[in-house]
């Protein structure tokens, strides 16, 4: 069929896509999951010759034959990288990046007002406001130096929108950008019960999209290691900022925004997630490892809600969940639903 391996990967994850989409209880052995994870499995390790008939021949007899003791279950992030695969050449799909959502309901116990004192604004800000998340990547080139690996490029949007507050027209208080170019290895590297399934480099860029002086921007390099064992998966994200020169005069547009911004955000982020049976609880961590003490902690839960979206739920509380914030320390308490989710 495609002598193409990168067309076969393609083809043949779409299809089982669609037909868990348009049967998820197929029952018929050639679309059942044994016969799933063997025709992937298989296609991992063959050749450029072997065609898809070739692939589901060999899994029959391995299927009819009960003889499934060499399938091995995917993981969830193999699972994700599956199906991500199967949407790279679909021009009307965006395939997601971080998680998307939408809060419409939060709580900040202390809105950081200080910023738009500046600009002699004299209405204050209301502690409930909607948040919201839009996050998508790109591959951009595929199989550079090994099987498996890409270059992406991803953007993420973050807003804080006071919706509710009608006395300043309900404002979009501050809303924080950030592309970023990153490479991602794909591998099987086993550290104690631990696999580390992915490792991330890349370069990204955020900012508030501001002028002076409530402009807010930093770049920085970074490696992301994902680990998995059986239904948890850590993520650690160390980084290092770019540095940039000193501003001789707050309103001139070039130079450093924000020179303390690593004493707040810290140099690295770490993250867990635990699948418990359709529920994703997940805990981020930041800190700074310094005397004077500057870090955040978030709390995500996720919870099925109808076929195609889910409930969410968030808790933030520390330093930097936005720019304009970086240096202020607030709690935050967010209902929402989730459009995207890790796995």
């Amino acid at each position: 069929m495609f002598k193409d391996k990168n067309l076969q990967v393609i083809w043949l994850t779409s299809l089982l896509f669609a037909i868990n989409s348009i049967n998820p209880t197929a029952t018929a052995s050639e679309f059942s999951e044994p016969m799933q994870l063997c025709l992937l499995q298989q296609l991992e390790s063959s050749d450029q010759a072997t065609t898809i008939k070739d692939l589901t021949q060999k899994c029959e007899q391995i299927v009819s034959g009960s003889d499934d003791s060499n399938i091995r279950k995917l993981s969830k992030i193999e699972k994700r990288i599956s199906n991500e695969i199967s949407t790279n050449s679909n021009p009307n799909v965006i395939t997601s990046h971080k998680r998307n959502y939408f809060l419409p309901l939060t709580y900040i116990n202390q809105p950081n007002e200080s910023p738009f004192r500046e600009l002699s604004t004299d209405d204050p800000l209301d502690n409930l406001e909607a948040k919201f998340q839009i996050s998508f990547k790109a591959p951009i080139a595929a199989d550079l130096l090994t099987k498996g690996d890409a270059i992406h490029f991803g953007f993420t949007i973050q807003s804080y929108w006071q919706m509710y507050n009608t006395e300043l027209s309900s404002p979009f208080r501050e809303t924080n950008y950030q592309p970023e170019l990153f490479y991602s290895l794909q591998n099987d590297w086993q550290l104690g019960d631990w696999t580390n399934r992915v490792i991330l480099l890349g370069a990204e860029h955020q900012s508030n999209g501001r002028t002076q002086l409530l402009s807010r921007s930093w770049n920085r390099i970074y490696a992301n290691f994902v680990f998995e064992k059986e239904n948890w998966v850590v993520s650690f994200k160390p980084w290092y900022r770019i540095p940039e020169d000193e501003k001789t005069d707050p309103n001139q547009p070039d130079g450093d925004d924000n020179p303390d911004i690593d004493q707040f955000m810290g140099n690295f982020e770490l993250t867990t997630v635990y699948q418990w049976d359709d529920q994703n609880i997940s805990l981020m961590l930041r800190n700074n490892l310094r005397s004077d003490n500057h870090g955040a902690v978030q709390i995500d839960w996720s919870f099925p809600m109808g076929k195609r979206f889910k409930g969410y739920v968030q808790y933030f509380n520390g330093y930097g969940e936005s720019l304009i914030d970086y240096d202020h320390n607030i709690e935050r308490f967010g209902l929402g639903v989730l459009l995207t989710d890790f796995f």
